[in-house]
């Protein structure tokens, strides 16, 4: 057993954050914990590194592979990938570095979470950056843990340059900085990421100088397996070594940064929650607070390919694939502006089929939908039930539907190819997943399938229908009202960006978990600080806003502990 002033459960995209900022008080002594493997500086895995995400993305050895998640009620629920390793999701993310709109946070303070508005977040969005892009300013930080970069028009291969002709013609303007400019438009997208490498949390954050901290352990493949509770109050949790080994951990506080899957499980199984779902599972309810699991939200996704001919291709050697985004408004009634995110990236896989299709990434910013994480049982070996219910409200499939449209019209002005069944429809589904992942096996098949798709037109589009799309044409679904929406409902799924299920708010609301410091309402030395506290889902990708909120946190828990040491006033005479 050991003794810590602060005990961080998970080594992700706020855990790292926190686990530098607090140990930098020397008396504080801090603990995290991460279920999987370390990323110590020197000894970062090659895959990690590697600016092209999906073969790790795709694989099993850095997710937690027993985590799945309903799309919506009716579908199978598949897995979802979050990562199991240091620095977490920021370890296998696409590095997106998006920060979202100003109304993003505003919105945030006016419901209840005060202190959260866009003037107070955007220090911490500053503090967290270096922007070799933009460095400095009111908008920009130039000396912070994460290098932010893109890659500007100038280097931009054929394929991008093709997409951006198609948004200009469709009166789509072009902007430079996506983090400080807020309307409508296509830009550079911004990622977090150097001399073409990926720089996770773990890499930013827990460097040589911040790991030879006295006050600091740092612990991998250690699974929290539950919070010791004395009535309300944490005071420390009981992990699970890979032999089984139980090892505890006690604590002043303990801080759940597990991300919004995992940190509402855990509260649950800690008898923190809806008091009659609780007893149902046999669980004594310590704290009644219902909201725990609930507004879940992830940004309803569809993803499109388009074959390329030889000269919009890039050479597999060149490894960032997504260089660049747009920001468009559905107009959709009574839906806000800028409420569709459109990505591209110059190739489908890291293989030779891969590398002869352009993706398409299509999502609703700030969805209207909810979903909720459940405990399907008190086990902590057993994955939390999770359903996204992603079209739950209408909005968001009519939504998805005119982003749809206008992607069919921009990719038709792009100049990418000379027929429309050239371009199609590409769920991510199981199937696919298991031909992206790496190995030898799958570099023999592809590099077939890919000579196959450079045959004639109609033997290509031949086996596009047949083995991609399963009969399913653009121009059928984009002529048929019923027919789209049946298809987006067939083929919606989440980007990944789980939010909201420990959601912020005051003490009086009933659906809130947490303050505006991630204090659990009604507990006592017990905090979450991930993406579950974001009240509403930022316009963005959900990595560098959670790095944000774990900045802000951390320096209103170093403000306490120095207010809590400071002399009384009388001292000083």
């Amino acid at each position: 057993m050991e003794r810590f002033d602060v005990v961080i459960v998970g080594g992700g995209s706020a855990g790292c954050v926190l686990a530098h900022r607090l140990s930098a008080v020397p008396s504080l002594r801090v603990a995290l914990i991460e279920a999987g493997a370390d990323t110590p500086p020197g000894a970062v895995p090659e895959a990690i590194l590697d600016s092209y995400p999906m073969p790790v993305f795709c694989g099993d050895t850095y997710i937690w592979p027993d985590l799945k998640a309903k799309a919506t009620k009716d579908a199978a629920p598949r897995v979802y990938e979050q990562g199991r390793v240091m620095g977490g999701g920021s370890s296998i993310n696409v590095q997106s570095a998006n920060r979202g709109l100003p109304r993003d946070y505003d919105e945030w303070a006016a419901n209840g979470a005060d202190g959260w508005a866009w003037r107070d977040v955007l220090p911490y969005f500053r503090k967290l950056e270096r922007d070799v892009n933009f460095p400095g300013g009111e908008m920009h930080g130039s000396d912070g843990p994460v290098p932010i970069r893109r890659i500007m028009p100038d280097d931009w291969p054929a394929f991008c340059h093709a997409f951006a002709k198609g948004l200009r013609e469709n009166g789509v303007a072009q902007l430079q900085d996506q983090n400080g400019e807020f309307g409508d438009g296509f830009f550079p997208g911004a990622f977090s990421n150097i001399d073409d490498r990926r720089v996770s949390t773990a890499i930013a954050y827990l460097d040589e100088a911040t790991r030879r901290r006295p006050n600091l352990a740092v612990y991998a493949k250690l699974r929290v397996e539950r919070i010791v509770m004395d009535g309300a109050t944490a005071r420390g949790v009981v992990a699970i070594a890979e032999n089984g080994e139980r090892v505890q951990f006690d604590a002043d506080e303990v801080v759940l940064s597990a991300g919004a899957l995992q940190s509402p499980a855990m509260l649950m199984r800690a008898g923190i929650g809806d008091a009659r779902e609780l007893a149902a599972l046999g669980i004594a309810c310590e704290v009644d607070l219902p909201g725990v699991g609930r507004n879940l939200q992830d940004h309803p996704s569809l993803t499109f390919c388009h074959f390329l001919e030889p000269r919009f291709r890039m050479p597999l050697a060149r490894r960032r694939a997504s260089m660049m985004a747009a920001r468009l408004s559905s107009g959709v009634a009574d839906c806000d502006a800028s409420d569709l995110y459109l990505s591209s990236a110059t190739r489908a896989a890291w293989h030779a089929l891969g590398n002869r299709l352009g993706l398409f990434f299509l999502w609703c910013n700030r969805p209207y939908s909810r979903g909720r994480v459940q405990l399907a049982s008190p086990d902590a070996a057993a994955a939390p039930r999770v359903d996204l219910n992603l079209l739950d409200d209408e909005r968001d499939v009519q939504r998805l539907a005119a982003g749809v449209r206008m992607l069919a019209s921009v990719v038709h002005a792009s100049g990418l190819g000379r027929s429309s069944r050239d371009f199609f429809p590409a769920a991510f589904s199981a199937r696919v997943k298991a031909l992206s992942r790496v190995g030898e096996g799958n570099a023999r098949l592809t590099s077939v399938l890919g000579v196959l798709l450079d045959a004639p037109a109609p033997v290509r589009r031949f086996l596009i229908e047949r083995f991609f799309t399963r009969g399913l044409k653009m121009d059928a679904l984009l002529a048929d009202d019923r027919a789209l929406a049946a298809f987006i409902r067939a083929n919606v799924f989440g980007v990944w960006h789980a939010s909201g299920t420990c959601r912020m708010g005051g003490a009086e609301d009933r659906d809130a978990v947490t303050d505006t410091e991630g204090r659990v309402h009604g507990a006592r030395g017990l905090r979450v600080v991930d993406a579950s506290l974001m009240p509403r889902l930022p316009s963005a990708n959900t990595n560098i806003p959670t790095i944000m909120i774990a900045e802000k946190i951390a320096d209103a828990m170093v403000a306490q502990r120095s207010a809590s040491m400071a002399p009384p006033l009388a001292a000083a005479y």
